[in-house]
């Protein structure tokens, strides 16, 4: 029987055709910063910016070398997997068909189009992508197609391992730890797979969205569960559920290998790589970097492969990035202020300010003729520091306010 070390090995030089090995880098910001030898796997750069197209391509390649060249592949995607889908069926000349929300953005359904060219029809069904997906399923199956799951399908995942076939090809000697972002577990799967055979004594973490925790889920409870609620801010990695076929290989995780990356934190790193390192990385792209802090004293000294998952990133997204960032860092805050209803009342407020205190936002709240108003402020400063210092001026003023920052109730509506 084949090892699936050998499988994997095979369709990575399967994959040759489609595009070459994506960069491992070394990257000398992080390295010196951990005190540790850091290398990025860049799958932002494959193609379509990110590992989908991978998985697609090998599950295709097989499905074609098993029956007729004709066979019509379906998949439901709001995404990576999506586009992966469109660009391996223009490849291979075959027909696809792809069901998206009709919530997808412009952005991403113009370029699944262009990958996909005349080989691929996009059906825009449902508010939601559970609607889609169940819509491509009845489709696929009046048509007797061939359903492409994103990542709970053995060739999906062997075709995901060839990440750490390239890996191990373009490092002199095998690295000690890899860390992998999850969402439905299918990269994370191929990979430790094949490194399990490759390299036994690396060792692995993976990180999920803090609000997609689906592996951690499933490993508690010992089979895959549905969470009753998914952050889809990281939308490439924001799964309900992990696969059945993906927890089989992930089941005997330790949950202290499975780290939790909080979605305003992420902000601060795809900032950071973007600013310092010119990198751009969507939300799902930067979640093993952004454990870092937390794996330092593990990490020092040691040989650390981060895979950089994808980076598609829709630019309309970086105000929304960069204001989850700063409220993390806690450099940006917003506070319900009551000012009385008096002259001078206003400038007394802004008196209280510090140097480096911006106000980035001011709305007048009042909605009758009391003897009280309410402002919602946001406020913008250097440090975090410089909060303490001016809420203690603010109370010492008598100014009576409430920090509504981190009420993601209250937030919705004002902020």
């Amino acid at each position: 029987m084949t090892s699936f070390a050998t499988s994997a090995r095979s369709a990575t030089a399967a994959l040759r055709d489609l595009f070459p090995e994506t960069p491992l880098l070394r990257n000398e910001l992080l390295s010196a910063r951990y005190d540790a030898d850091i290398w990025l796997k860049r799958e932002d750069l494959t193609p379509v910016r990110s590992y989908k197209l991978r998985g697609a391509f090998n599950a295709m390649r097989k499905v074609i070398a098993s029956g007729p060249a004709s066979r019509h592949f379906v998949c439901a995607s709001a995404g990576n997997h999506a586009q992966g889908v469109a660009f391996a069926c223009r490849h291979f000349g075959v027909q696809g068909t792809i069901f998206m929300p009709v919530t997808t953005p412009d952005q991403k359904i113009e370029k699944t189009r262009m990958f996909g060219g005349d080989n691929v029809t996009i059906e825009l069904t449902g508010d939601y992508f559970d609607q889609s997906l169940a819509a491509a399923k009845e489709f696929c199956a009046e048509i007797h197609g061939y359903f492409l799951s994103p990542f709970d399908d053995a060739d999906v995942i062997e075709g995901q391992a060839s990440v750490g076939v390239e890996i191990m090809d373009q490092l002199d000697g095998p690295p000690d730890m890899v860390i992998l972002p999850v969402g439905g577990g299918g990269l994370a799967s191929g990979v430790t797979g094949y490194l399990r055979e490759a390299s036994p004594e690396t060792t692995f973490r993976f990180v999920e969205p803090l609000g997609g925790a689906s592996l951690r889920a499933a490993v508690r409870a010992g089979r895959p569960v549905t969470l009753p609620k998914v952050d889809s801010f990281v939308d490439g990695a924001a799964v309900g559920r992990l696969g059945d076929l993906t927890f089989s290989r992930l089941r005997h995780v330790p949950t202290d290998d499975i780290l939790l990356a909080p979605e305003d934190r992420i902000c601060t790193t795809i900032l950071e790589m973007l600013n310092v390192e010119g990198i751009v990385l969507e939300p799902a792209g930067a979640l093993s970097l952004d454990v870092l802090p937390e794996l330092a004293d593990q990490i020092r000294g040691k040989r650390v492969v981060c895979v950089t998952s994808g980076g598609n990133f829709d630019f309309e997204r970086l105000p929304e990035v960069k204001e989850r960032a700063q409220r993390f860092s806690g450099v940006k805050k917003y506070l319900l202020l009551r000012l009385p209803q008096r002259p001078g009342a206003l400038r007394d407020f802004l008196g209280q300010l510090g140097p480096h205190d911006d106000v980035a936002r001011f709305e007048y709240l009042k909605k009758s003729a009391r003897n009280f108003g309410t402002i919602l402020i946001g406020i913008e400063t250097r440090a975090p520091g410089d909060f303490a210092a001016l809420f203690e001026r603010l109370d010492a003023a008598g100014f009576v306010f409430t920090d509504i920052t981190n009420d993601e109730v209250v937030g919705q509506f004002l902020i």
